[in-house]
């Protein structure tokens, strides 16, 4: 055995190295990338000030050469009034004005063009750092397991090798779901917010300019993004800790849960209790909710059902939940081998949270008879922790 740990602490010492060096020519790759992306940015700003400096003038133009040639015709037609002086200066001052109309239009579509390509270059930039960042948090991941006591690591890879997967599927799952939400948040109320600015911004143009009904208009628009900006945001926050669950308990989270389950992915549902429902504890009422939801998401992503089902009872003991789905199905002695070979634990890491609850699950599936997820959870203890 001493060998063998002699063995794998070299390995793991010159694995340690590697993806040390690694992460600090990542670390290097993203902060190059981010020197280039505030540069763009900066650059950027320029452009977008220039452009709408050169909009104005176009507009002024556009305004000043109508009159030039409303003048023109004017003293064109009017002989008795009007010197030939008169015209020939009215005729210059109209050439002038649309040569400099032209010019300054030629410079903004060079500007937009010039807008948009930067606009893209930002965005590429903007991909290549959020890579970069997955990468270097799977690294980070990988070497807190790697640096940690050696006879620690012997007696996993001997004992556990199971709990150690799924340990460290749990630490990326939570990765993942830190870069969800904050992609959310950056696709959703922050480019919200951004839209909304430059919208003011043009708003107040229009005012100076007494457009006032493109004003009411714009005005009109931003009290819709603001609304469904606030709708973004309250379905991160629902996503992250449903309030409901705290509020009204663990039965209408779920019944509002399931509604949108069916809403959303087009696919009946049916949820139904029995027996006098009872307040859990809140660790106890998140774990349920996040073990239904995973059945739910699991169902969706590879069971391709039309009919999702969950049954709550509730006993003096125990509750028993119950999700049913008419699904591909599968064969459940696979689970265990697929887990091992997957990113995400899905009905492992259920399990994991029923054992935690010192409940049990059962699961009966089989190809083209859906698949049937019972869990027993005892409520008789004084307290539980998710």
């Amino acid at each position: 055995m001493d060998f063998r740990v002699d063995d794998i602490d070299r390995v793991i010492k010159n694995a340690v190295l590697v993806m040390e060096d690694s992460k600090y020519q990542i670390f290097e790759i993203c902060e190059s990338a981010r020197k280039e992306m505030y540069s763009l940015s900066q650059e950027l700003n320029e452009v977008l000030a220039e452009t709408g400096e050169i909009i104005d003038k176009v507009d002024k133009l556009e305004l000043d050469y109508r009159r030039a040639r409303i003048r023109l015709t004017e003293v064109s037609r009017d002989f008795v009034r009007y010197k030939e002086e008169d015209i020939k200066t009215a005729y210059e001052k109209a050439t002038q004005l649309q040569l400099e109309l032209m010019m300054f239009r030629e410079k903004e579509t060079y500007l937009k063009a010039r807008r948009d390509e930067l606009q893209k270059r930002v965005r590429n930039v903007e991909k290549s750092i959020e890579r970069a960042e997955s990468i270097a948090s799977k690294i980070n991941v990988v070497l807190e397991y790697l640096a940690g006591d050696l006879n620690q690591v012997t007696r996993i890879l001997e004992s556990a090798k199971n709990r150690q997967q799924i340990g460290l599927k749990i630490i990326l799952a939570q990765e993942e779901e830190r870069k969800r939400i904050a992609r959310e948040i950056h696709d959703g109320p922050a480019q919200s917010l951004a839209n909304i600015v430059l919208r003011t911004e043009i708003a107040e143009r229009m005012l100076m300019k007494q457009e006032f009904q493109i004003v009411q208009d714009e005005l009109i628009d931003l009290k819709s993004q603001v609304r469904s900006g606030i709708e973004e945001i309250r379905k991160i926050i629902f996503n992250l800790r449903p309030m409901a669950l705290d509020d009204l308990g663990l039965v209408p989270t779920l019944r509002k849960y399931i509604q949108d389950y069916e809403e959303k992915n087009k696919i009946r549902t049916r949820f139904e209790t029995i027996g006098k429902e009872l307040r859990l504890p809140s660790a106890m009422e998140a774990a349920i909710y996040r073990m239904v939801q995973e059945a739910y998401s699991n169902a969706f992503k590879h069971a391709n059902p039309t009919y999702v089902t969950l049954e709550m009872t509730y006993q003096a003991q125990m509750v028993k939940i119950v999700v049913k789905d008419n699904g591909v199905g599968f064969h459940p002695n696979l689970i265990e081998s697929k887990a091992k070979n997957s990113a995400h634990f899905g009905l492992i890491g259920m399990r994991e949270r029923v054992e935690l609850l010192e409940g049990r699950m059962e699961i009966e599936s089989a190809i083209n008879e859906g698949t049937k997820i019972t869990i027993h959870i005892p409520i008789n203890a004084e307290s539980r922790k998710e």
